[in-house]
């Protein structure tokens, strides 16, 4: 052991030069890291040359099996900035929630309550969702608040409604909500997905007395989306429900086809999970697109139009409507002009289609990839 951890100050204080590159990773940092890896009680204050060398290494080896491994043993407070940047980016992936588990065990949560605190609310609702996965009894003291704040976003406290509902005492709490009529509008379906679909019974008969998904086409519930993507539909006929009665063609372009008012769709499969995409369809509001936020103006003429931000000067605002039209409005003649918390998707799609519908229509959502 002793000759090991001079071996490391040897390493560290002579060899091969860095360079100017701090995230790069230098033979000599490689071999520091290989080393501390085999002494069991190696203290990373102990050494500053061998502490700075494992977080250039960290650094430029995000998401590694390595990099999870010396994270949890070192626990190293100055990577948790970087650490936290990565689970955002990753937090629909294994990787994510494992980065964000050490964030708690390093208790440094915060700086995932810093993310939620951002005006980015891609970045926020990912945040919450980490807080989801790996926050344990943590997770309703930290997101509860979110459920009834009016000034977060409506996406992020839908985020916050279904992440509560992955635990037995957040369904408990969003149901006293209900009860008590202080959930909002906006988070009723959320809320009725996690709690019709409880595996407490008691908890699903009570949220039936208070909550029901919407009907579709023809009038049959819509079942909880736990159970939609238990199901497999017919693809081809997904593709005829995504020209027809889903509408979707008409703000949506898939390989060139369709107009572009939504994102479009081409790789939709590569990006969303099944769960997702039922989500995007059925709860627009719960994730908007990046750049797809919906805006309003308001004209001296006492004209309102909605739709999509497509530019901005100092002189014109042009937004494009859910029917594909660009308008553009004089600054001049512009009274009010505000970002909406809703998206410009109709929120009730499904009564446009059959269950079955909207099972083949998600399972054509599901084959288009890279």
């Amino acid at each position: 052991m002793k000759i090991l951890s001079i071996l490391i100050v040897f390493i560290s204080t002579c060899g091969i030069a860095l360079g100017d590159d701090a995230t790069a990773v230098s033979p000599r940092d490689k071999l520091i890291v290989e080393t501390v890896l085999r002494l069991k009680d190696f203290d990373i204050e102990s050494s500053a040359p061998a502490k700075a060398a494992i977080l250039r290494y960290l650094r430029a080896q995000p998401g590694t099996t390595q990099y999870f491994e010396l994270i949890e043993r070192f626990r190293p407070v100055e990577l948790a900035e970087d650490l936290v940047a990565f689970c955002v980016e990753h937090s629909d992936e294994t990787s994510g929630v494992r980065g964000a588990e050490l964030l708690f065990q390093m208790q440094r949560e915060q700086t995932l309550q810093a993310v939620i605190d951002n005006e980015d609310e891609t970045k926020a609702a990912a945040a919450v969702k980490l807080i989801g996965h790996a926050g344990g009894k943590k997770t309703v003291p930290m997101l509860l608040p979110l459920v009834t704040a009016a000034d977060a976003p409506v996406s992020v406290r839908t985020t916050a409604v279904t992440s509560l509902g992955r635990r037995a005492d957040g369904q408990q709490e969003i149901l006293a909500l209900v009860r008590q009529s202080k959930l909002a509008d906006e988070l009723k379906f959320a809320a009725a997905n996690v709690l019709l679909s409880s595996d407490d019974k008691a908890i699903s008969e009570e949220a039936a007395h208070h909550l029901q998904l919407p009907a579709t086409a023809d009038s049959q519930p819509l079942p909880p989306i736990a159970e939609l993507v238990k199901r497999n539909g017919d693809a081809l006929a997904g593709a005829l429900v995504f020209q027809k009665a889903g509408t979707c063609i008409k703000c949506h372009k898939v390989r060139g086809q369709g107009k572009e008012v939504g994102p479009d769709l081409s790789e939709i499969g590569s990006k969303l999970s099944r769960e997702a995409m039922y989500v995007s369809i059925l709860d627009p509001n719960a994730a908007i697109s990046h750049n797809f936020e919906t805006y309003s103006v308001l004209t001296d003429e006492g004209t309102v139009v909605a739709g999509l931000l497509i530019s901005e000067t100092d002189d014109s605002v042009t937004l494009r409507t859910n029917e594909g039209i660009d308008k553009q409005f004089d600054r001049d003649t512009i009274e009010l002009f505000k970002k909406q918390p809703t998206s410009l998707m109709p929120q009730d799609l499904q009564r446009q289609m059959t269950v079955e519908q909207l099972v083949d229509l998600v399972q054509y959502l599901m084959t288009l990839r890279k």
